[in-house]
Order: C-alpha cells, then structure tokens, then sequence
C-alpha cells in the first residue's frame, strides 16, 4: 500500500486527536516499518489495519467508523493535490473515471500501487459502481463518493452493499434526487 495512505492517516490522526495519541498509536501498534512512513514509501496494508485498530481501541470509535471518516478526510488530500481528477461537470463522470482515468494517472505516479477495482453502470439518474479490492476498504470509498458528492454540491443519495462477507466487493448504487 502506497505511503502517502499512511502519511495522511498520520495527519489525521493529529489533527483529530493530538500528537500525543499517534505517538500512542503508533507506539503500540507493533509495526514492522516502525511507524515511520514517506508518502511515495509502499507498506504492507496490515500496518494500516493495525494503526487504525488501535485508534480505535484508544478512541472507542468503531473501526469501521474511522476508516469511513478517513475516507472522507482523504478526499481533501486529492482534491488538493491532484484537482485535475475534478475537471467533470458532475460527480457521476468523476465516479465513471476513477478506472479509466484517476487510477491510471495514479499509476503513472505510483507504478506499484494496487488499487481497487471499480466497475459502474448507468442508467439514467442511477449510478452503479461496484468496488472490488483486497483490503476490504469500501467505508474509505464511500468517504471519498460522499465527499465528491458533497464538493459538486448535489442532492444524490447513496445506497451502500457489501457484496462479500470479508468486505472485498461491495456495490455503491448512487440515485440523483432531483430529477
């Protein structure tokens, strides 16, 4: 996993809950990297698993929580470094992109990065998208869809459904209000 997930969980994390706790955190999660994460760094995914395990423990916040709050505080992180994957008219065609485009932009950066999988259908005011991914992460996406949602200002609800009982495919059924 790419390093620039855990460097921004860092942040997060201080920025949230105080230097003092990602020290805790980190401290105690018993890492192989030692807690110490460059952004363009690769990781192995039980670290982030660990970290935010332990958050959790110290927080008493549902894991499942934070990682859909992390999603969301990740948005930020995209939209502010790489604004160009917003260039749609809608969240719809910025959610239709993220294969045909955002990951293939993040590939160029990161050539080892293992990104989910998102396929989608549309059928007039209802976007599909079904995410696949080992990391079982699809609370981290429905942040990043909320918020890409939230940032073109639209009235869109979104049905989540987890597809798989280890969380590995779930499916995003997202419907337009106002038409």
């Amino acid at each position: 996993m790419k390093g620039i997930v855990f460097t921004e969980l860092v942040d997060m994390m201080e920025d949230k809950f105080g230097i003092e706790m990602v020290n805790k955190v980190i401290s105690q999660s018993n890492l192989k990297s030692g807690g110490v994460y460059s952004a363009v760094g690769t990781y192995d995914s039980e670290e982030l698993e660990k970290l935010v395990k332990r958050l959790s423990e110290e927080t008493k916040i549902p894991v499942p929580d934070l990682v859909h709050a992390y999603g969301k505080y990740f948005f930020s992180v995209l939209k502010n470094n790489y604004s160009n994957f917003f260039d749609k008219p809608n969240s719809f065609e910025v959610l239709k992109s993220i294969d045909s485009h955002i990951h293939v932009e993040v590939k160029k950066l990161y050539p080892d990065a293992e990104l989910p999988k998102f396929d989608h259908i549309e059928e007039g005011n209802v976007l599909k998208l079904i995410y696949q991914s080992e990391r079982g992460l699809s609370l981290f996406a429905l942040g990043l869809i909320e918020k890409t949602i939230e940032h073109f200002k639209e009235d869109i609800s979104i049905e989540h459904n987890v597809l798989s009982e280890n969380g590995n495919k779930a499916e995003f059924v997202l419907t337009k209000n106002n038409e």
